[in-house]
């Protein structure tokens, strides 16, 4: 069996078995456009990322993902989603318990999260394109008045708060999610577009305070003619820290 679709309370999830497993296991928590349902997923119907998913089933990767709630926006409830699954595979399926992370966009949020709460269970992360901070992101979109108004709605709705509130609810409770850290990340950042630029002058700025403060965080740029060297970048980088079970 290569994959399949299940069930957790009210969210599907999907698993994609290796042929050869090597006995590592690999959660990955999607950005924006991410979904699973009871018979596909985006990281299935995009080509680029099946063909990633293929690549590191080769490599022996037990990968497992949910959808949590949609557009969660690193929401509490989506972090306890994720440890559920995690709970849940480490429980029925023959996989080492630490694992390692792959997040996209929104996805970091949930993942940084997961970090700081269970990171004794992480082996290492890999962050492609990360947000990092909900609150840099809000003021980002409002050069896009469009795009701006949907993510307050989306907002309001993970965090259920009202959306008038939810600038307010930033400035007071949002922490900075890469402080402290423990676990080994690597954040790959695809210089696509005028909104990936940005980001990563925000990258860099925070690149000099974790280099600063010994953090254990790296930070790879690539051009969007070379993304299929992302696979041979995530195993690399997820095979340094798989030498002690």
């Amino acid at each position: 069996m290569e994959s399949r679709n299940f069930q957790l309370d009210t969210e599907w999830c999907m698993i994609h078995y290796p042929d050869k497993p090597s006995g590592f296991g690999i959660l990955i928590i999607g950005d924006d456009r991410h979904f699973v349902d009871e018979h596909s997923s985006f990281w299935t119907q995009n080509e680029g990322k099946h063909s990633l998913i293929r690549k590191l089933r080769e490599h022996g990767y037990t990968i497992f993902y949910s959808n949590l709630y949609g557009r969660n926006w690193g929401s509490d409830k989506a972090v306890d989603k994720a440890k559920f699954l995690y709970e849940h595979i480490v429980r029925t399926e023959i996989i080492n318990e630490k694992i390692h992370i792959i997040a996209e966009g929104m996805g970091s949020l949930v993942a940084l999260k997961l970090m700081h709460e269970m990171g004794h269970m992480i082996r290492s992360a890999v962050l492609i394109n990360p947000i990092l901070s909900l609150k840099h992101h809000l003021e980002q979109e409002k050069e896009h008045k469009f795009f701006y108004k949907r993510l307050l709605k989306e907002l309001a709705c993970s965090y259920e708060i009202e959306t008038g509130k939810i600038a307010e609810v930033l400035n007071k409770h949002e922490e900075n999610l890469t402080e402290g850290l423990k676990v080994p990340v690597r954040i790959i950042q695809i210089l696509s577009g005028g909104r990936a630029y940005k980001q990563s002058d925000y990258l860099k700025k925070r690149s000099v305070k974790w280099e600063n403060e010994n953090a254990p965080i790296t930070v790879f740029y690539i051009l969007p003619d070379k993304k299929q060297r992302i696979s041979s970048q995530m195993t690399n980088f997820f095979r340094k820290y798989e030498k002690e079970l």
